[in-house]
């Protein structure tokens, strides 16, 4: 029982805090060395392990304050800070006295003896108590303090506790698709801490994005849920299209005569089929035009398509186009840098 090991196991010690710590004094001690030992951070070492467990059942016991009362009384009977003797008539104090004061109660139809100057056996004593039904804040027939089951986030506590159940832990892997899969949705093959599951991506990802699959992670303890499978996303670039969102996104190539005069040009979608749009005239590059209900469509949304248009400008000219272009530039009526110094001095 843990009484027992009650008498053996220095929880202060185990947390390295005074015996008159405050709860604060424990935590904050608790949290630094549950951060040290966890075993997500020492895979496979048993130490560890067991150090973590160790803390985890001190924390629980001194964070209580019930719990912590029967501790100190107990070390206190084991380490000869005080003796008890039968409770013959004149004598001592007896255990009565010792678990009546301790649980509550007023000594009740509970008997506690012991014959031939034996020492008494705490745990039977106590299984003596629970045997009676306990008092308020008795040991009763549930196991645990005030007819309740101590138990502690950690799967240890009072008398009688059962393991919490503890969720296995996460596994983390990464999946790398084309922008159409992160478009539309696929399903994946993806290998992750020895196994080979097929994984539905949803639609709309994109890159750097993490999705949490419920469930696919390692196996639980003590009946524990699994944990879950955290997928980071690449997407791959494509030569046109990009995501933003729920959006698309693509530059659009014009004319420097489309731009200045205005045109209707044809614009490719993602699905291969094509829409027109309306330039303008005196549309500069840089302009960001709308194609609605073009985007990405989700379970919640539909994005649109955002077009950039981008003024091509020729690398090579015949004889006759720079021509042209020269008579074009004379032909302008202002200087489209003409208030541009003035500008960047304001």
């Amino acid at each position: 029982m843990a009484s027992q090991d009650w008498m053996t196991k220095d929880f202060y010690a185990v947390l390295g805090v005074a015996k008159d710590a405050d709860s604060a004094a424990i935590k904050k001690a608790y949290r630094n060395l549950a951060k040290k030992y966890h075993p997500d951070r020492n895979p496979d070492d048993a130490a560890a392990a067991e150090k973590f467990k160790e803390i985890g059942e001190a924390y629980a016991v001194l964070s209580d304050s019930k719990e912590r009362e029967q501790y100190d009384a107990i070390r206190s009977m084991a380490g000869g800070g005080a003796r008890f003797t039968p409770g013959a008539d004149g004598g001592g104090a007896g255990f009565e006295d010792i678990f009546s004061s301790m649980f509550g109660g007023g000594g009740g139809n509970v008997r506690f003896s012991t014959s031939g100057g034996a020492e008494p056996d705490i745990d039977e004593l106590l299984r003596q108590f629970g045997a009676a039904g306990g008092g308020a804040g008795g040991y009763g027939g549930s196991g645990g303090y005030g007819g309740r089951r101590a138990r502690s986030p950690f799967g240890f506590g009072g008398f009688g506790s059962q393991p919490e159940p503890i969720k296995g832990p996460d596994v983390v892997t990464s999946a790398t698709l084309s922008l159409r899969d992160a478009v539309a949705g696929t399903t994946v093959e993806l290998v992750a801490d020895g196994r080979t599951m097929t994984v539905r991506i949803p639609a709309g990802v994109h890159s750097g994005q993490k999705i949490r699959l419920r469930g696919k992670g390692r196996p639980g303890r003590n009946g524990g849920e699994s944990g879950d499978m955290v997928v980071t996303i690449t997407v791959d670039k494509h030569p046109v299209y990009s995501i933003d969102g729920a959006n698309l996104r693509m530059d659009l190539p014009v004319t420097l005569k489309e731009a200045a005069l205005g045109a209707t040009v044809e614009v490719p979608l993602l699905d291969g089929t094509t829409t027109r749009i309306k330039i303008k005239p005196g549309t500069s590059s840089g302009t960001v035009m709308r194609v609605r209900g073009k985007g990405i469509v989700t379970s919640k949304k539909t994005g649109d398509l955002l077009v950039t248009v981008q003024v091509a400008v020729p690398r090579k000219l015949s004889r006759a186009a720079k021509e042209a272009l020269e008579a074009f530039d004379s032909a302008m009526e202002s200087d489209p840098r003409a208030s541009l110094a003035q500008e960047a001095s304001a």
